[in-house]
Order: C-alpha cells, then sequence, then structure tokens
C-alpha cells in the first residue's frame, strides 16, 4: 500500500485532479476526423448496402452526452470476451514487443535529420509524450536495426502455451463510443519491425522500422456485429457470426497474422494483394496463438482526451496506464525515416519500390472516430465502398482451408454441375468479381 501512495504522489499534480489525457493540441487532424454527429452510418458496396441491420439505430462519430453507452474509462467486459485471438505465423521473425522497452533504443528526429534537443540519449515514452505534436517526427535507431538486435526480433516474445500471454508485449485497447449501443472495440498489435513481402523471387521491399497493426471489433447492445481487421493501409470487414472462433471459447473471432509484414486476415494460406497475378502475397498458417486479452493497456478515447482504463480484466495491471504515461499523443513516426538511396542498406526495384521505406504512425493517427469500419479506401476502390463481407475470404494456394467463390453454387444441384461451375470459376478473373460483389 505504501509504495502504490508514493507512485501515485509521483503523479503530476495535472494528473492528480483530472482522469485523462489530452490529446488535442489545436492540430487539425483530430478535428478533421470527427464528423458530422447526425451523420449516419454507410456502408456501401458497388450493388447494395450489406448491413443486415438497418433498423439499428444510427452510429455518430462524435455523440453527445445523452447518446452514449459508456463511462469514460469503463472497458466494458464484453469486449474482453469477444477480443480476437492472434494467430502468428510459425516461422516469425518479427514477434510482438513492448512499446515502453521499443522506444528506449531510439532518439527523435525532425524530417530533416537533426535531432530533437533533449531526446539524444535515455528516450522513453515520458519524453516521447512531451514532444512537439508533428507528425514530422520520427523515432530513429540508436544502433542498426539491419542487423536484428533483440529489440527488432522480439525473439523472447513467444505466446504461452497454456493461455496465449505475451507477458513482456502489451496490446493496446481503445474503446470509441459511437452512440445509441454501438462500441468500437480497437485492438493494435506492435511490432518492433515489419518485414516486406518478396515480389518475383525479389526483396523484401517495403521494410520498415516499427509496426501497428489493428483489429476493430464493432459492438451493438453488448454483441459483435463486425470484425474489421488491417492489412497494408486497408484491410477487411466480415461480419462477425462467419469468421472462424476459438474452439476452447467460442465468443473469440480468430484472426492471422502474415510472415514477416503481421497483416491480418480471417483464414489460412497465401493472400494476395495490390498486384495481378498472386505475384505478391501474403502467407499466414496455424503458428502460435496470441491472447491480446491476457495482457493489454486500455483505454477509452472521445476524438479529445484519451481516458485510461479504470478496470483490467488482470488484476495486476489496473492503473498500469498511469505508468505509460501520454504516449498516445505522439503524433510522428514509430520508427526510421525512409533510408537514403547513398546508404548501403537501401535498395531500389521498379516492381517493388523501396526496401526500407518511413516507420508508421501510432493508433490516433488511425482514424478511430471513423463511422464506416474499413479505415480507409485504397487507390484502387475508386468507389469508396467499405463491403462487409458475408463470407470468409479463403487463402489460396496450397495451405488454403476453404474455397472462395465456389460457395456461391453450395445449392446447385445436380453435383457434377456444382463441381464443374466451382472449378471454373476457382481462382480466376471472373472469380474475382463475383467475390467482390457477393463478398
Amino acid at each position: 500500500m505504501l509504495i502504490q501512495l508514493l507512485s501515485l504522489l509521483a503523479l503530476t499534480p495535472t494528473i492528480l485532479c483530472q482522469n485523462y489525457f489530452d490529446v488535442s493540441d489545436g492540430d487539425s487532424y483530430i478535428l478533421s476526423t470527427i464528423q458530422d454527429e447526425d451523420k449516419e452510418l454507410k456502408i456501401d458496396n458497388i450493388l447494395r448496402n450489406p448491413l443486415n441491420y438497418k433498423d439499428f439505430p444510427p452510429l455518430v462519430s462524435s455523440p453527445k452526452k445523452t447518446e452514449r453507452t459508456l463511462e469514460q474509462g469503463h472497458i466494458p467486459q464484453y469486449v474482453i470476451d469477444y477480443a480476437p485471438l492472434v494467430h502468428l505465423y510459425s516461422e516469425e521473425r518479427y514477434l510482438p514487443y513492448d512499446i515502453g522497452e521499443y522506444v528506449t533504443n531510439f532518439h527523435v528526429t525532425f524530417e530533416n535529420g537533426s535531432v530533437y534537443p533533449g531526446t539524444e540519449a535515455d528516450m522513453n515514452l515520458d519524453k516521447l509524450s512531451k514532444l512537439k505534436h508533428s507528425c514530422d517526427l520520427f523515432l530513429t535507431s540508436n544502433s542498426d536495426f539491419d542487423k536484428d538486435p533483440d529489440w527488432i526480433t522480439g525473439v523472447k516474445n513467444k505466446p504461452s502455451l497454456i493461455n496465449g500471454e505475451i507477458k513482456n508485449a502489451p496490446a493496446t485497447l481503445i474503446v470509441v463510443d459511437k452512440g445509441f449501443g454501438w462500441v468500437d472495440a480497437y485492438w493494435f498489435y506492435f511490432y518492433s519491425f515489419n518485414l516486406g513481402p518478396f515480389v518475383m523471387g525479389q526483396g523484401p521491399y517495403g521494410n520498415h522500422v516499427g509496426d501497428w497493426e489493428h483489429s476493430l471489433v464493432r459492438f451493438y447492445k453488448g454483441e459483435p456485429v463486425i470484425v474489421w481487421m488491417s492489412a497494408h493501409g486497408g484491410g477487411g470487414a466480415f461480419y462477425y457470426h462467419n469468421l472462424e472462433k476459438y474452439a476452447l471459447d467460442p465468443r473469440h473471432p480468430v484472426i492471422f497474422s502474415a510472415r514477416g509484414t503481421h497483416a491480418n486476415y480471417p483464414s489460412v494460406g497465401q493472400h494476395p494483394h495490390d498486384l495481378p497475378y498472386d505475384i505478391l502475397s501474403d502467407f499466414t498458417d496455424r503458428g502460435p496463438l496470441w491472447n491480446p486479452s491476457r495482457n493489454y493497456l486500455g483505454y477509452t478515447y472521445d476524438g479529445k482526451n484519451v481516458y485510461p482504463a479504470t478496470n483490467n480484466s488482470n488484476p495486476k495491471h489496473i492503473g498500469r496506464e498511469w505508468n505509460y504515461g501520454n504516449w498516445l499523443s505522439f503524433k510522428g513516426h514509430w520508427g526510421d525515416q525512409q533510408l537514403p538511396d547513398n546508404d548501403k542498406r537501401q535498395t531500389y526495384s521498379f516492381i517493388g519500390g523501396y526496401k526500407y521505406i518511413n516507420g508508421p504512425t501510432g493508433p490516433l493517427m488511425k482514424n478511430l472516430l471513423r463511422v464506416v469500419p474499413c479505415e480507409r479506401a485504397k487507390w484502387w476502390n475508386f468507389w469508396s465502398g467499405c463491403n462487409v463481407r458475408q463470407n470468409i475470404k479463403w487463402g489460396v494456394g496450397i495451405e488454403s482451408e476453404g474455397y472462395n467463390c465456389g460457395n456461391l453454387f453450395v445449392k446447385v444441384r445436380p453435383r457434377w454441375l456444382k463441381t464443374i461451375l466451382q472449378k471454373v470459376t476457382w481462382g480466376g478473373g471472373f472469380c474475382y468479381i463475383v467475390d467482390l460483389l457477393y463478398g
């Protein structure tokens, strides 16, 4: 008790008289993401609105007090009960890491390469939280990350075989009230390094220091409706009831983290993306199963303030968010700036691009106030659709455990005709279009 009291007294007077961290600084980013309070949920694709809950009340990005469901700082138990579990890749080289330990390996630089005064040594989360609110800051490695030191690989951070916990790498949970019974639970997964994909046998390309991935579980009155998962600046949205569930507790949806890139998918196998003819792909399998709900930093967020959790499913972790401080206010990059062309570690390919690119920005830069479940539309999504899929998108290749647009024909009779239709549409352009529209 005495130790806890001394720890409390060590907090600043500002913290002692408030129960939140102010992350708004007049910066246009946060304000520009707050949409009209009366804007309703619209999830449109080319043909139709796939939301089956048309009679439900609307979502709003910034609900009024009378429209809110949650008390600030309170993490509902259902958010934990339905938390996604993550299958890491079986041969993953870059495992989850603790952000507090991570930042001690850096100093901070401006975009022009000059060092931010005061960050030259002994960097920590407290210093990070006090930096100028700027997207043009970079955490810059003190040592050569290309040599795979332990702080890059997280080699010891493998999930427990007993309960899936990673003791030294807490996930980050941010709960956002969207009004009228709607609640979004964002689970953020941090890795020290992103190993980019290989293209036509060459690469990797698109490596970067620091890697923030996340999933979203959208609830209505405590029941999960939609699960969205990030992948390469985009992602996929799926109805919760159609996703694979954890066998020992079927409330938890299961997602799969891809080799190196940590992009998230709902199934096992090869996952082509962004380039035609499957020449750019991610790979997932049933590697170690991580349960982020066993060890997490919990917050609620209203677009202006971040409220540390007043409760935690692990009693030992209650109040731990105050020790980590106001780190979410950092809007810069969680890794090195893209290496210059004259750096011997840097290479460039017309097909794959640069080997090393900018590190990512943090959780509050991921459009948490969004109304549609998708974070943003990718360049090829010219209609800005956010298709919530009716069915799992199965991986392809020999490791695939399912079948994609063939499920259109499961009720076709006779069976020989169904088989022919499934074979004809497998993996072709027609299959892609059907899958896009049918989902």
